[in-house]
């Protein structure tokens, strides 16, 4: 009986061990987006000069560590993010919008411009997001990306996986908004 006792612990320690926090905000090690199941594949810390804007957590499928492999993974895909100080939704959207155009030639932007007017458009609806709010961007590849604010769906789903892909490159492409960010969501934080 001891031994199973010890065991039982032993195990419950190691999830703990496993589970992922970042600046205080806890993430589910694994998720279910849509029909599919997720793990956390990587979570950090967005930071602006020595301010603490967000925590972060990328979900996938199965954990990749190479960005390229991200970016082409096929299934559901949730980017979780728990704001920790209050922005307006004007600063969130310009922030995505700035994002995308560092990570992508004009052509590619022109492509995205109306999916992302649709996006810009449903967030500044929103107008303001305090600290600890949740924003969820979820790719259901049945119906396109969702956003979720606070547990409430908001706006229509966007078509296209590409879409999503220019959504990640925000913080996963070649020029990401932050180096560290970047590697914390590939799982190569130290």
């Amino acid at each position: 009986m001891k031994n199973l006792l010890m065991a039982v612990l032993a195990a419950l320690s190691c999830q703990l061990a496993n589970a992922v926090e970042v600046a205080g905000v806890k993430f589910d090690d694994q998720t279910r987006v849509g029909n599919g199941e997720t793990v956390v594949n990587g979570a950090g810390l967005r930071k602006k000069a020595f301010f603490k804007v967000y925590a972060m957590a990328l979900y996938l499928p199965a954990k990749h560590g190479e960005a390229e492999a991200v970016l082409a993974a096929s299934g559901a895909k949730r980017i979780s993010i728990s704001l920790l100080r209050d922005l307006t939704a004007k600063q969130f959207v310009d922030a995505l919008e700035e994002g995308m155009t560092n990570n992508h030639s004009d052509a590619e932007m022109a492509a995205l411009k109306d999916r992302l007017k649709q996006l810009s458009d449903t967030m500044l609806a929103i107008g303001e997001a305090k600290t600890g709010t949740t924003i969820v961007i979820d790719w259901l590849p049945d119906s396109g990306t969702r956003l979720t604010v606070n547990g409430q769906v908001k706006g229509k789903d966007i078509a296209g996986e590409d879409f999503y892909r220019a959504l990640l490159k925000i913080w996963l492409g070649n020029k990401p908004v932050q180096d560290d960010l970047k590697q914390a969501l590939l799982g190569k934080a130290s």
